[in-house]
């Protein structure tokens, strides 16, 4: 989809140095890639009350190895 918008032009500079793209298209598309990632994460506290551990784990163990 063809979109025209104005792009504040520092915040383009910055990213630039810390994505290895070439185009403002790029940095756009991968911008709009991590918005919707971090928004489908789930919150560790949608979670409390829903995760049930079993009786017998022993992290301690697992970290040993035995």
């Amino acid at each position: 989809m063809r979109t025209n918008i104005v792009l504040d032009d520092n915040l383009l500079k910055e990213a630039f140095k810390y994505a290895d793209m070439s185009t403002k298209k790029d940095i756009v598309n991968l911008a709009l890639k991590e918005f919707i990632e971090n928004h489908r994460r789930l919150d560790m506290r949608e979670l409390k009350g829903k995760v049930k551990f079993r009786e017998d784990y022993d992290y301690k163990k697992l970290r040993r190895g035995v």
